[in-house]
This record gives structure tokens, C-alpha cells and sequence, in this order.
């Protein structure tokens, strides 16, 4: 494994898109990335969120510094042939000319380059995947465990943030890094649920209308711990944060006809406006639906959470 020259910028590079990933819950703007990260004084870009692979005029070594995967458009797949191989790692497609000029054809060919190198020098990397127009989920550290140039494509496996990033790579315990994988793969999926619920419910709480974004959650209504809580609009909920909290903890119900019923617990105390205002008197109100019929929330999974809230109840 080959030295990398410029591992304390990629250290500063993954910290940055890491704090920026827990500040935004994984949905962070691209306004916000395009101001890249502080190194040595100044400011690094992360790339131009266009070209897919990204090596930086700072670095000293031939390795890339980010991946980005683009946002899908409505109704359309992914530009990229970016996938899970069959052991449930990422794959990722090398960059494709695009245009027949013989400049793209050489921009194609140093970015390819450069993700060879970065799989030759198994230096870590970010992987900015878009979830929707203008909004990317970084998923960091991450390395380029195989690199199959006849398919034109590579095998990228998660790495710890912090067992995996230091000069000698990915050194964790190969169970650990399967784990973190799968962690990566719930959390990609998680991101575009809250995009979509988000979106079905025109981020608003669809008991109280709430629009506040900071305040509004995706909240499932079977959990995804469970094999019926699919991460699927369906079985999602536009909630704020004091209704996502009461319904988690089955002190508000919704019926299958979408009815929203308050426990007896609650109806029975007395106590401030927060209370009074903003769960009593919501009992027997209907939520607010999403327009389109296919976002509207399944009546069977409603059904079978409310039976949990009513058991609670009892």
C-alpha cells in the first residue's frame, strides 16, 4: 500500500462531511456543501457534484477525494449505474465520456485515473449520494475494496470513522465493517423515506399543520425493525416532534380511517397549553391526507399500530 501525501486534507475532508451529515440529517443542502471544508487556513472544495469523481488541485498524491452519485430525476433511475453487489457492498460505475469531444474523453479518463488510484492506495474517501434535487447524503469513510476495469466499475465497502482512517486504512475487523455497510444501506434508505413523506405531506404535520422543517419528522408508522415497517411513503407520517413523540409511545393513535385518538391517560390530566392545545383537543380529528392517493398511508398498517396503541391503553 502506497503512502498517501495528502491523508491529513482527506482527515479534514471526512470530518467536515461527517459533522455536516449529523447537522442536517443526512440530507445535507448543496448550497452548504459548495462552501467545502477548512484546511490549513482556506477553504477545499468537495467537488463539483457534477462530474461524479473528484480530485482536488490541493492534492499532492493521483488518488480522488470524493464520489458523488447524482439525485434521480422523477420517474427515471439514477444516472449512474451505482448499485449493492451481491456481498452487499456499493457498487460504482467509472465516469463515461458523455459528450464525443476529445476533452470529455480526457476528463473522463483522469477521473477514472484517479479512482483507480484511490483503490491502489486504499485511501478513504467520501461518497456524496444525491436523494433528491439539490440534496446529498455523505456517507464517509469509505474505501474501494475491488476495481473490475473490463465491467467499469468498482466494489466501495464502509469503513469507521475513526478505526479506519488513519495511514494504515481499513484495518477494523472485517464483521465491523459488514455491520457498517448495512448501517450505511438503512440510513440511504431512511434519507429518501424522510424525502419522500416529506414531500407527500408538503412538510407540514399532518395532525396539527405544523410547517416548520426543523420540527417536522418522517415518522414510520410500522417501524423498520420490523419486516412489515418498509421504508416506503406508505408506511410513513408527516409528524412534529411532540406528536412523533405521543405516537411512538402509543399516547396518540390514528385508525385506519385516520382518525386521531389521544389516550385516556392524557384526556384525563390537567396541565398547561401544551397539553390542552396541542394533543387534547385533537382527539377524533381526521390528519391531513396527502394529495396524490399512492402517498396516502396504508389503512392495514394504520389498523395494526392502532391495535398497539389500544392495547396500551387498556
Amino acid at each position: 500500500m502506497l503512502a498517501d501525501p495528502d491523508h491529513a486534507l482527506r482527515m479534514a475532508a471526512v470530518t467536515r462531511a461527517r459533522e455536516l451529515g449529523h447537522q442536517f440529517r443526512d440530507l445535507v443542502p448543496l448550497a452548504v456543501l459548495r462552501d467545502g471544508f477548512p484546511y490549513e487556513g482556506r477553504r477545499v472544495s468537495f467537488g463539483s457534484f457534477f462530474n461524479g469523481i473528484h480530485r482536488g488541485r490541493e492534492q499532492r498524491g493521483p488518488a480522488a477525494l470524493t464520489l458523488t452519485t447524482a439525485a434521480p430525476k422523477a420517474g427515471r433511475s439514477r444516472p449512474y449505474d451505482d448499485d449493492v453487489d451481491p456481498d452487499g457492498a456499493f457498487t460504482y460505475a467509472y465516469r463515461e465520456a458523455g459528450k464525443p469531444t476529445a476533452a470529455a474523453r480526457s476528463q473522463a479518463e483522469a477521473d477514472n485515473a484517479a479512482l483507480v488510484a484511490a483503490f491502489a492506495a486504499q485511501v478513504p474517501l467520501i461518497w456524496f449520494v444525491g436523494q433528491a434535487p439539490g440534496m446529498y447524503q455523505p456517507v464517509a469513510p469509505v474505501f474501494i475494496r475491488s476495481n473490475d476495469p473490463v465491467a467499469r466499475r468498482v466494489v466501495l465497502e464502509v469503513g469507521l470513522p475513526v478505526a479506519d482512517m488513519t495511514p494504515a486504512g481499513a484495518t477494523s475487523d472485517e464483521d465491523v465493517r459488514r455491520y457498517a455497510v448495512g448501517d450505511a444501506r438503512r440510513r440511504l434508505h431512511q434519507a429518501r423515506f424522510r424525502i419522500d413523506v416529506m414531500r407527500a405531506y408538503r412538510s407540514r404535520c399532518t395532525i396539527c399543520r405544523l410547517r416548520e422543517a426543523t420540527l417536522v419528522d418522517a415518522a414510520h408508522i410500522i417501524g423498520d425493525s420490523d419486516p412489515r415497517g418498509i421504508a416506503a411513503v406508505v408506511n410513513g407520517l408527516a409528524l412534529c416532534t411532540i406528536h412523533h413523540a405521543a405516537y411512538d409511545r402509543n399516547l396518540l393513535g390514528i385508525d385506519g380511517d385516520g382518525v386521531v385518538h389521544i389516550s385516556a391517560r392524557l384526556l384525563g390530566e390537567t396541565d398547561g397549553p401544551m397539553l390542552s392545545e396541542g394533543l387534547q383537543r385533537f382527539h377524533r380529528e381526521a390528519i391531513v391526507m396527502p394529495q396524490r392517493p399512492a402517498d396516502r398511508p396504508d389503512p392495514e398498517r394504520l389498523d395494526w399500530r392502532f391495535a398497539a396503541f389500544r392495547r396500551d391503553a387498556a
